[in-house]
């Protein structure tokens, strides 16, 4: 009977130590700061963290940077990302092909396949206006994530479960272009809509980019590079194609379709404009300040692999990269920080032609009284807090019409 009773009280015990350990605050661990004197951590999260910190971009834009160092350090931005992107050395076999062609009010949707790499085929679509008489600009248009070619031509996805909301104008970005006398030439991001795998039978627009990035680092390249190649090649096409104006081409992205926007941005001068349709941001700077902890105990990571590009913050940041694309016209239709903003601006003025970027917030975040004003944003932030203060907001986020076309129409008041 003793026995038992000790057994009782043990239980009982361990119980209350246990229930100790777990009744912690996520608040007091937000931040990463080290108990001990010389400042040195145990925790492999918090040590890892300091390295990201302690992470300096050799290519950062400066403001004191003076008018005849811009192009120096646009080549070498331009050089450091052939290097990231990790381009194979592969001419494809074939030329890309018209697989089919459908007339549409005021228009013809065309289909085209392409051959990326050995045992490989991509597509794309082509939205052309009807009776072209001359050559006109042309906009390739890259999708958010979770959304497809399709949707942005304003067609049903290649099977139900993968139909985006193609009837909304916040979605349809090629559509809305050729309905605006442009060539609209949409693609998939790599995992998703017709290069997508088994989703079409299971999760729908849920895609599974991760194992595709995955596979992708594991042989030295990745998601980005694998996106930016395809891309390339259809730009390459576009130049080729004869009702297109080869030095009037717009690269249009919208959420994750910025990224690659960015990519061919910097590697190719010979691109004429460019709609970035996303919030501006450091991911450097997201990664360190977004510490905050779940209740249950784990530090999620502002983003998936399939934007992880190794080296990356070795030589810059997203807004470094968008201040690379000075002079040629830009618009930014949702923000950020303006400390970032105000980073681009500066290069553009620099580069001697201020007037060619254009920036919109989010509506909420219109009244510069509305909105955060930081040099340098706090550690401890969870994903909302983060996304408040770098003047976000998320319910509002998609293609921009009525920036953009008012944009474009004073840009090609010539034409």
């Amino acid at each position: 009977m003793r026995s038992f009773f000790c057994l009782i009280v043990s239980g009982f015990l361990i119980s209350l130590a246990c229930k100790a350990q777990t009744n912690w605050d996520p608040e007091q661990h937000a931040v990463i700061v080290s108990e001990r004197g010389d400042g040195r951590f145990t925790s492999s999260y918090a040590i890892v963290h300091q390295l990201v910190k302690n992470t300096r971009p050799s290519l950062s834009f400066h403001s004191e940077m003076r008018p005849e160092e811009m192009p120096v350090w646009q080549s070498e931005v331009r050089q450091a990302m052939m290097k990231l992107m990790a381009f194979p050395d592969y001419l494809p076999e074939k030329k890309p092909i018209c697989v089919s062609q459908e007339k549409r009010d005021g228009y013809t949707l065309e289909k085209w396949e392409f051959y990326p790499l050995p045992q490989a085929l991509s597509t794309f679509l082509v939205l052309r206006p009807n009776h072209l008489s001359k050559t006109v600009p042309a906009v390739l248009c890259i999708p958010g994530s979770g959304m497809s070619k399709e949707g942005l031509a304003g067609e049903p996805g290649i099977s139900e479960k993968l139909n985006d909301n193609y009837t909304s104008e916040k979605v349809s970005m090629a559509l809305n272009f050729v309905r605006k006398g442009y060539i609209a030439v949409a693609v998939d991001n790599p995992a998703s809509g017709e290069a997508s795998d088994l989703e079409m039978y299971t999760r729908g627009r849920q895609y599974d980019y991760e194992v595709v990035s995955r596979m992708l680092l594991e042989i030295g390249w990745s998601y980005l590079g694998y996106t930016s190649w395809l891309d390339m090649q259809v730009l390459d096409w576009m130049k080729q194609d004869p009702d297109i104006r080869k030095d009037r081409i717009i690269v249009s992205g919208f959420s994750l379709g910025t990224e690659p926007l960015m990519v061919l941005g910097v590697l190719d001068p010979s691109i004429y404009a460019f709609v970035y349709n996303d919030f501006l941001c450091q991911t450097q700077e997201r990664a360190i300040v977004m510490t905050k902890p779940t209740e249950k105990g784990y530090r999620p990571f502002p983003n998936s692999i399939r934007h992880l590009i190794p080296g990356f913050w070795h030589y810059f940041n997203f807004p470094d990269l968008v201040a690379a694309l000075a002079p040629r016209p830009l618009i930014l239709t949702e923000g950020g920080l303006d400390r970032d903003l105000e980073l681009v601006r500066k290069a553009y003025s620099l580069s001697g032609h201020p007037e060619n970027v254009e920036i919109h917030h989010y509506e909420k975040y219109a009244d510069p009284a509305l909105r955060h004003f930081v040099s340098v944003l706090p550690e401890g932030l969870d994903r909302d807090t983060y996304f408040q203060m770098v003047n976000v907001d998320g319910t509002n986020h998609y293609f921009k019409n009525e920036f953009i076309f008012k944009w474009l129409d004073q840009l090609f008041l010539d034409l």
